[in-house]
């Protein structure tokens, strides 16, 4: 198999540069809630649309509080502005 033409990688061969995270994004399903005082599952809302990425912000499912944010450089609006 010269050409390798099954995609076929020996085992112990690295496939990511060195460096390159394991993981791209994390995607948040519960954090702590300051007002209801334990880890509550959370709802993600899109806030602002930016040129540098998606800002998105989590709020307690309950209670509405807000708990997070995250700015998210790879979502579906990422560039939209820079075109």
């Amino acid at each position: 198999m010269k050409d390798n033409p099954f995609g076929f990688v020996p085992p112990n061969t690295p496939t990511q540069p060195e460096g390159q995270a394991d993981f791209d994004q994390f995607e948040a399903t519960e954090l702590y809630c300051p007002k209801c005082r334990q880890a509550v599952p959370v709802r993600k809302f899109l806030l602002l649309i930016l040129p540098d990425g998606d800002k998105y912000e989590y709020r307690c499912q309950y209670c509405g509080t807000k708990v997070g944010d995250k700015m998210d450089k790879t979502g579906q609006y990422y560039g939209v502005l820079r075109r």
